[in-house]
């Protein structure tokens, strides 16, 4: 067992995801961000015939 266990901090079962959903939601903002400028691109070239 380490050294650094601390009964009152950590409880069995119980993980802080916090900073996992934070970056999940960054990487799916991004990911919309892309597909919205994707779309743009796609209708321009579409509208234009290029």
């Amino acid at each position: 067992m380490s050294t650094n266990y601390d009964p009152d901090k950590y409880v069995r079962g119980e993980m802080d995801i916090s900073d996992q959903r934070a970056a999940f939601e960054g990487f799916m903002r991004w990911a919309v961000r892309v597909t919205i400028l994707s779309i743009v691109v796609c209708l321009f070239l579409l509208i234009f015939r290029t």
